[in-house]
Formats: C-alpha cells, sequence, structure tokens
C-alpha cells in the first residue's frame, strides 16, 4: 500500500465546499452472507457474533444467522423510515449477492438516488483469504464489480472490503478498474490520496470504532451512550474544523441500529448534526470527485517521495 505519511500539522488547511467544517456520512451496511461454508474452520460472518459458541463452518449457524437477517427483515426498514422522515440520506454499501438475494435492501437505495458502493461478493468471504493467490482475489473484486454494474446500470466508482479486510493489491485493482475512492484504510479524519501504478485513488476511510458494532455488540453501550458517543465525536471535529476540515462516517448495520430500542440515538444524533450549520452531508463520489480537484491546495506535492 504505497500512500504518504503526512502528520496532520504538516498539512494545509483542508476547505470543504462552501465553508463546511466536518463532511458527515452515515453508511448503512445492506449485507448478506451464507448459512454454512464447505470448510472445518469456525465461519465468519463478517462480525461479532450474538452467540459466542464456536462451530464449524459446515453447521449451520442459526441463532447468529437469524440475528442478522433481523436487519435485512426489519431493521433495514425502520432505518430507511427514519431517515426519510429526517430528510437525510445514507451512502449504502452492499455485497453482490445481495442483489439476488435481498433485493428489496438495494432496491430501497436505489430508488432513493443515495449512493451505494460495492463491498465484495459475499460478507463472510474476505479478500484476506487470497492474499497468497493474487489472481483469485483479482477474479473476486471484478466479478463483484462487474455485477454491480449489470445490476446498477453503470460502474461503481468506490468499494468497502467486508470487514475491511483487503490486501496490498486491492486498490490497485480498484484504481485499473476505475474506481475513484476506496475506504478500507482507517487512519486518518480527512480523505488524503493513494498511489497505484494506474494512477491515484483516494482513501476515505471508513471507522469500525464510529460504528454500531463496536459501540453496541463489542462494547455494550445503551441507546444513551451510543448517540453521547456520536455527538462528542461529531462536536470535537466541528469545533477543529474551523481551522481545518474534517471527515466523520458512522458505520451502521441494520441488525444492530435498526432495533426498536436503539433507533432514538440515531434520530437524536441527526438532529444535533442538523443543528449546527458547518456540517456537510456529502456522497463519498462528491467527496472524492472534489478532492482529486483540489488536493494540491491541501497538501502540495503529495504524490512526490
Amino acid at each position: 500500500m504505497d500512500y504518504a505519511y503526512i502528520p496532520l500539522p504538516e498539512r494545509q488547511p483542508l476547505r470543504w465546499p462552501n465553508g463546511a467544517r466536518v463532511a458527515l456520512i452515515l453508511t448503512f451496511n445492506l449485507e448478506t452472507w451464507d448459512l454454512t461454508k464447505d470448510t472445518d474452520r469456525a465461519y465468519y460472518a463478517g462480525g461479532p457474533p450474538i452467540l459466542p459458541d464456536v462451530l464449524p463452518g459446515h453447521t449451520p449457524d442459526f441463532p447468529n444467522y437469524s440475528w442478522r437477517e433481523y436487519g435485512q427483515r426489519v431493521g433495514i426498514w425502520r432505518l430507511y423510515d427514519l431517515f426519510d422522515q429526517l430528510g437525510v440520506k445514507a451512502s449504502c454499501t452492499t455485497n453482490a449477492v445481495t442483489f439476488d438475494r435481498r433485493r428489496a435492501m438495494v432496491q430501497a437505495c436505489l430508488d432513493r438516488g443515495w449512493e451505494l458502493l460495492a463491498h465484495n461478493w459475499e460478507q463472510g468471504e474476505l479478500l484476506t483469504d487470497y492474499a497468497k493467490d493474487p489472481a483469485k482475489e483479482r477474479e473476486i473484486v471484478l466479478r463483484t464489480l462487474h455485477k454491480y454494474a449489470e445490476e446498477v446500470g453503470r460502474p461503481a466508482q468506490g468499494w468497502l472490503s467486508s470487514s475491511l479486510r483487503s490486501t496490498l493489491q486491492t486498490a490497485d485493482i480498484l484504481a485499473e478498474q476505475g474506481c475513484t475512492f476506496y475506504c478500507d484504510i482507517m487512519n486518518d479524519d480527512q480523505p488524503y490520496l493513494i498511489r497505484t501504478p494506474s494512477g491515484p485513488i483516494v482513501s476515505i476511510p471508513y471507522s469500525n470504532e464510529i460504528n454500531d458494532f463496536t459501540f453496541i455488540t463489542r462494547k455494550n453501550y445503551t441507546t444513551d451512550q451510543f448517540r453521547d458517543a456520536l455527538i462528542e465525536e461529531l462536536d470535537v471535529l466541528y469545533e477543529e474544523g474551523a481551522t481545518t476540515g474534517r471527515l466523520m462516517n458512522v458505520g451502521l448495520h441494520p441488525h444492530v441500529s435498526g432495533r426498536a430500542h436503539r433507533i432514538r440515538a440515531l434520530r437524536e444524533f441527526i438532529q444535533h448534526a442538523q443543528s449546527l450549520p458547518g456540517v456537510w452531508w456529502p456522497t463519498r463520489s462528491e467527496i472524492a470527485a472534489w478532492y482529486l480537484a483540489n488536493h494540491d491546495s491541501h497538501i502540495p506535492g503529495q504524490l512526490s517521495r
């Protein structure tokens, strides 16, 4: 992975469009996973389990599978309703198999005109499984991008890997295929450029910390604690953004945030964000296009060694 280490104090101020302080992205992950895998290893379904018992991959794990499936059947629609009520949009990610197995989830995103990112073929299949088989990784990425273009009617502009598990060649493949942004690297509060043989691709960091899985499933936050953590993160970035613009992504999973007793946290967080005049609500594609056009004024010479 080829990108420059440029500490924040050494960068020129980043000035978002219209003087915004924070670019805020709310991400719905429209994920689909297999019930079993043909392996004796424990099957990783793309996130922590609701029950910790480890089963071999060929054994159906109905509690964990159906817990996730709740998000597809109920939780995602609660989230869509909330965002419609508040007049905000999400930037959605989808596994390629979701088009065939859970089409309604993706169609609801497309019908609203929201952004949709490619997010691997199937959620439990990690690109790192093929770290020593680059041809197989390439086949998976290209097959995913082809399915996306076939179903959406246009090429994917960006990519998030399942569980952010990618390899040293993933960004190169994406840039070669015309993608303009890549979200797996979680090391910054601003976008930056990754060098590839096909030219630069914009890193738009996702976050596994500002994420409902981490707060709720791993840390056992209450609804109020989840809301308060999101608000505090935004408030600090907003204050810092007066000097140089910041980026905040909130990762959301329908089976976690889409529960009835948690939806209030998102409502109150979004309402707080809407009260701040310097919050920009862009798509990742908008950020990538803006940054490719303006990065020279932010970090002169970033692409040089």
